[in-house]
């Protein structure tokens, strides 16, 4: 039995784990208040996982759940103490070789106050942001096709 290959990302009301192991079966994810449990049986060599993790803080176990796919298993866990960043998932300080920060899905929330919008407003915002075509600048050789037009009809005349 070994780990399965994982990486986290912390939000401010969840932290999130996803197991990335294709084709599980027989998965089993136990969470506790301190603790997350997962095992499964994997991959093309249908290889047993085993994953404890001594967390960081404590989470909400009832409220905390996982998702299986093709691709991995995704887990959510709801902090016990929402707004309250994890600056790692594990208790202790020690590097686990079978676990990473999803860099993708990570955001210093701490500092941003855009979490509080909806996608439809910072979209919105983001356009008004963008200006109309009056901003537009000047782009160099844009007039190069009416110079060569009528240099042209200079020629011919």
């Amino acid at each position: 039995m070994q780990p399965a290959t994982a990486k986290w990302y912390d939000r401010r009301e969840a932290v999130f784990i996803e197991f990335c192991i294709e084709d599980s079966k027989d998965v089993q994810v136990k969470f506790d208040k301190t603790k997350l449990d997962f095992s499964c049986v994997g991959g093309t060599d249908n290889m047993k996982h085993h994953n404890e993790v001594e967390l960081f803080e404590s989470i909400d176990p009832n409220e905390s759940k996982h998702k299986r796919t093709d691709r991995s298993v995704f887990c959510c866990l709801k902090k016990a103490e929402s707004g309250k960043s994890w600056p790692r998932l594990t208790k202790e300080k020690t590097k686990l070789n079978w676990l990473s920060v999803d860099f993708n899905n990570w955001k210093d929330w701490e500092d941003d106050s855009d979490e509080e919008l909806s996608s439809f407003d910072r979209f919105s915002e983001m356009m008004n942001n963008m200006g109309g075509e009056d901003d537009l600048p000047d782009v160099d050789g844009a007039d190069d096709e009416e110079s060569v037009d009528s240099d042209d009809e200079s020629t011919f005349s």
